[in-house]
């Protein structure tokens, strides 16, 4: 199968990724949004990602042409006319991505694939309600510039052709895809990297330490440009919220009662401008802080 034309699912923090990068690499891209709003912060958010590469070598001329070839829409026939393959990057929420996959498996074209980027959720929790499970798989993006992991996770229903088709796509997109051989919250990575989000929160509810502190110890003593919090801020506090407020261990349920009070003040992370730091010059930026 030839991919020319990738419809994205969600105008996010991830979907706008997805979406920037699948444009970088050749591919027509539609981003389909229920939210104007959505839209705009997807394409601003591209622009600033494009700014930052043109400092290196994307020059204006280049980047004008890759954000042509990206559609951005709140039509959902519109969204999925003629697409190859969908990868969807919606809220994570069970019945949400149910919702979404009853209404696309209807109305995309009998050759197109569909992916899912969730972060934590099974491909089988929603593979059904597109009625294709044969062609649907996990395939999740971590923040795609940075970090250009790609996972690639089937469900026992997928059709294994779907495997090397998603490979080769993911290299095509500049990204190192990793096969996931059988269904796991949280991938290979999220798995680690909840275990260590899960103490830094325990250590902060419990009050042993402070944000800052925690975050310290961890980038000092392993060489790392940022912490446990500030890997929060980038992921989303609320993306982590929805992780882990469905954990009933004692700990998750107090870190997850903890997150919400950022939530309802509006302090999302990186995204908002403020979660546990303040945005777009976080103190742990600044040389001061290890010091």
């Amino acid at each position: 199968m030839t991919i020319q034309k990738v419809c994205i699912l969600g105008a996010g923090t991830l979907g706008s990724r997805v979406a920037l990068q699948a444009a970088i690499s050749g591919y027509t891209v539609s981003v389909y949004d229920i939210h104007e709003k959505a839209l705009d912060f997807g394409f601003q958010t591209m622009k600033k990602i494009l700014s930052q590469l043109e400092k290196g070598k994307l020059l204006k001329e280049a980047q004008e042409k890759i954000l042509s070839r990206i559609y951005f829409t709140t039509d959902a026939e519109k969204a999925i006319q003629d697409a190859d393959i969908v990868n969807e990057s919606v809220t994570e929420e069970v019945e949400v991505k149910k919702e979404v996959w009853r209404k696309f498996g209807k109305i995309a074209p009998k050759k197109t694939f569909f992916t899912t980027n969730t972060s934590y959720m099974l491909p089988s929790m929603f593979a059904e309600e597109s009625g294709r499970p044969e062609m649907f798989c996990a395939f999740h993006f971590h923040d795609v510039f940075y970090s250009r992991v790609v996972d690639i996770m089937p469900h026992p229903g997928t059709d294994p052709a779907m495997i090397p088709m998603l490979e080769d796509f993911g290299r095509k997109l500049n990204q190192v895809p990793v096969l996931v051989q059988k269904e796991n919250p949280g991938y290979i990575f999220n798995t680690m990297l909840l275990a260590l989000i899960g103490a830094a929160g325990k250590l902060l509810t419990g009050e042993v330490g402070s944000v800052e502190d925690i975050d310290r110890s961890w980038m000092v003593n392993f060489h790392m440009p940022m912490g446990p919090f500030g890997i929060l801020d980038s992921i989303g506090l609320d993306t982590a919220w929805h992780v882990t407020k469905n954990r009933t261990d004692s700990a998750s349920v107090a870190f997850a009662k903890h997150l919400k009070s950022y939530l309802d003040q509006g302090k999302l992370g990186e995204k908002s401008g403020e979660g546990f730091y303040t945005y777009p010059n976080p103190a742990y930026k600044s040389p001061d802080f290890i010091q």
